[in-house]
C-alpha cells in the first residue's frame, strides 16, 4: 500500500507509512500546538501529540475543529498505529 503525505498538498508518495512519517517530520515545518505551545513536527506526529496529550474538548476549542474533523484524525491515528513500526520511526528520527 502506498502512503501519501497530506500536508499542504505535498503529495509525496512513499512505499511505507514509516517513510511517510519521517518525511513529514523532517521535510515540513514544525507547528506550535495551539493548546500547550509545544513545537512538534507537522502531520501524523502533530495529530498524535494533540490527541494523546490533550482532551478532545481542548483540541476542538483550540483548533475550532468539528466533530467530523476529530473523527477523521482519530481514524487516521488508528490506521497508522495499526501498521506503523514506531520504533523504526523513532530510530530514523534520532539520526
Amino acid at each position: 500500500m502506498a502512503w501519501e503525505c497530506g500536508i499542504d498538498g505535498c503529495g509525496a508518495v512513499f512505499e511505507d507509512v514509516e517513510a511517510t512519517v519521517v518525511h513529514q517530520a523532517t521535510e515540513h515545518e514544525r507547528r506550535e500546538c495551539k493548546v500547550c505551545g509545544t513545537v512538534v513536527p507537522d502531520g501524523y506526529l502533530a495529530i498524535r501529540h494533540a490527541f494523546t496529550e490533550h482532551s478532545r474538548a481542548e483540541y476542538v476549542r483550540a483548533y475550532g475543529a468539528s466533530s467530523e474533523a476529530v473523527r477523521e484524525r482519530e481514524e487516521l491515528l488508528e490506521e497508522i498505529e495499526s501498521v506503523a513500526d514506531m520504533q523504526a520511526i523513532a530510530t530514523e528520527l534520532k539520526r
